[in-house]
């Protein structure tokens, strides 16, 4: 009886064992781990944050705690309460793509929420989840993974002494357009437009790509340094407009983030780990403030020149990053989807 006792004993050791070792594992790297094509995560692109820039990735659904609803400046009685990821898109039936989500404090004084969360040293924005994984499988083995990131606020650029373009809110993604699970192109998202390059001319840790965060805009680029977008999709390395990008600190999107199949066929969401909230991804609305008026104190502008405000509206959500695209570039009038083969600004 002996021997089976001890096997039965060294049996019992190692389940316990593999049970300690799989509850140690962060709840996120499970939840981020459930059915997600191993390739996403493999070649996912890691996010340079420029090294002077207060606004780093936020919580998602803290923005909801930190808004109110409102259409034409008028807060939305009927919108439930407490607004959550759970019920957001409710809202599409009180004023749909005329809802802002609006800050509730004065964004002029910048409370600390706008401020998000600084990734730690692996490069994780903790107790926050700051980015949504949406993969979307076009057949015969082409597939689009798309890394949206999301910060509480979006600064805008300086020009003649003047700050235009800041808005609450703010969706910056990557695309990686796979072959047979092998990375192919990836698309880099900036302000109205963005820029294409093929994987194998990227920059890489490892094999994921490199992406640089602009400082308060989070416009994504390729290269660090400085980017003039005076001029939308055409960039150069001085203007009248410019982001400036350098190595400040190394965040790693998806060690907090929500994962999620795209059917688009019936233009909807699914949740990798069956709990991840979808509902928000319905959401047709803005996620930020309205622009503000010139009548408005806080709004400012030169010479009255709409283009000059310095506060804009906020953002729609991930469902307008055209999802189903058929080139790696979003579709734009008059625009030729160029895949560089090399890097360039």
């Amino acid at each position: 009886m002996a021997p089976v006792f001890n096997q039965f004993l060294a049996v019992l050791s190692l389940a316990t064992t593999i049970q300690q070792t799989v509850s140690a594992v962060p709840l996120g790297n499970q939840r981020r781990q459930a059915g997600v094509p191993p390739y996403v995560l493999t070649y996912a692109p890691k996010v340079w944050l420029q090294s002077q820039d207060p606004y780093f990735p936020s919580d998602i659904g803290a923005q909801l705690a930190n808004t109110k609803p409102q259409v034409n400046f008028a807060t939305v009685t009927a919108a439930p309460s407490p607004l959550t990821l759970n019920n957001l898109a409710s809202l599409n039936a009180l004023g749909g793509a005329n809802v802002y989500l609006t800050s509730v404090d004065d964004v002029t004084k910048n409370p600390a929420w706008l401020k998000g969360v600084k990734p730690d040293g692996n490069g994780k924005t903790n107790g926050a989840t700051s980015c949504v994984v949406i993969v979307n499988d076009r057949g015969s083995g082409n597939v689009d993974a798309y890394y949206m990131y999301f910060y509480a606020f979006n600064q805008g650029n300086t020009v003649l002494g003047q700050e235009i373009g800041a808005h609450v809110g703010d969706w910056e993604h990557n695309m990686i357009r796979f072959k047979n699970d092998v990375p192919q192109a990836i698309w880099y998202s900036q302000h109205e437009y963005g820029e294409a390059f093929t994987y194998a001319s990227v920059e890489k840790q490892g094999k994921r790509p490199i992406g640089y965060s602009a400082k308060g805009s989070h416009a994504t680029y390729a290269t660090t340094g400085t980017h003039d977008h005076t001029i939308p999709g055409l960039n150069l390395p001085a203007g009248p407009i410019e982001d400036h990008c350098d190595q400040g600190t190394l965040w790693d999107p998806i060690a907090s983030a929500y994962f999620y199949k795209f059917n688009a066929g019936s233009n909807t969401f699914t949740a990798y780990d069956g709990t991840a909230p979808t509902n928000y991804l319905e959401f047709v609305g803005k996620w930020g403030d309205e622009k503000y008026p010139e009548s408005d104190p806080r709004q400012k502008t030169v010479f009255g020149i709409d283009v000059t405000a310095k506060y804009t509206s906020g953002p729609t959500g991930p469902r307008d990053k055209y999802l189903n695209r058929s080139k790696v570039c979003p579709p734009r009038e008059n625009t030729v989807c160029f895949v560089s083969p090399f890097l360039r600004p």
